[in-house]
């Protein structure tokens, strides 16, 4: 009972929540609006953002927040939910018609530089490795403004690292299978070399969490072992997923490029390769299919 009873419920944080729900209901109107133009996103789009928000919120507004504050490896669940799993959730959920209106602002138009693989990757494992100094992250726990600031930089960073794999953004032409791939593998990579140093260490990393562990009865390099391990087998999981969405993308997208060739040589249209390319990766490849076959 006594643990029960401190358990309690969630760790109160009214701007956190706020936010995604505004961000929620944004999404349903333009949902409606898409709706009523007769080009509505699809469901499994729609469930994957929201399933997002709900992990985001479930991470704010449930017991999961109150222990994270007192022992490590729950704090590293908490951030790996937020900052991995529902940040890529909510990428899926994107399509570029419902991001035009946000796109046109001339600020976020702006920032789409940093949906960029070259530009997001650094940024998300310089993000990673600076709130895990001790001196930010200690201050987080300590913080309310600090601590939203860091879940703000978990999630929207974690947004950025998956719209090059997952987004609707056009993305360099550079960028194909093969460059995915390692873009993966290197952002994985540089969580595990966290997630070892989390258990190799040998030193308590972070003192803050000691009343926490004394009260839960766990040892302090036992928590960050912990934590380091759960990093290390999220990381692998996610890792692995992605790895196998994208070499399947990667066969679909090429077969449809080489069928949109074929067809152009078949009619006797010149299609240029790149062209073709730009088509299958923006979703078009259909339209152009169309095209191919009215010009004919």
């Amino acid at each position: 009972m006594q643990v029960v009873a401190h358990l309690g419920g969630g760790v109160f944080a009214p701007l956190q929540i706020a936010g995604i729900t505004l961000i929620g209901a944004m999404y349903a109107l333009r949902c409606v609006s898409l709706a009523h133009e007769h080009r509505p996103p699809p469901r499994w789009r729609v469930l994957c953002f929201y399933g997002g928000l709900v992990l985001i919120l479930v991470a704010f507004a449930s017991p999961l927040a109150h222990v994270g504050e007192e022992l490590l490896y729950v704090h590293m669940i908490q951030h790996l939910v937020i900052g991995d799993i529902a940040a890529l959730l909510i990428v899926l959920g994107f399509t570029r018609a419902m991001l035009q209106p946000v796109l046109a602002l001339p600020l976020v138009g702006r920032l789409q530089a940093l949906a960029l693989p070259a530009v997001a990757l650094p940024l998300w494992i310089a993000n990673l490795f600076i709130w895990h100094l001790p001196v930010l992250y200690e201050g987080a726990i300590q913080h309310d403004a600090v601590h939203a600031l860091q879940h703000a930089c978990f999630i929207g960073f974690g947004i950025a690292l998956w719209m090059p794999i997952a987004g609707p953004l056009p993305m360099p032409s550079w960028f194909g299978g093969g460059a995915q791939v390692t873009y993966t593998a290197i952002a994985r990579l540089a969580a595990a070399g966290l997630g070892n140093l989390f258990m190799w260490s040998g030193t308590v990393l972070y003192p803050v969490y000691a009343t926490g562990e004394r009260f839960w009865g766990v040892d302090p390099l036992t928590d960050q072992g912990i934590a380091g391990a759960i990093m290390m087998a999220e990381g692998g999981l996610v890792t692995l997923t992605v790895l196998c969405w994208v070499l399947l993308r990667w066969a679909e997208r090429d077969t449809e490029k080489q069928r949109l060739l074929d067809l152009a040589y078949e009619r006797g249209i010149q299609l240029d390769e790149g062209r073709a390319e730009r088509a299958v990766a923006a979703g078009h490849g259909a339209r152009l299919e169309q095209r191919l076959k009215e010009r004919a």
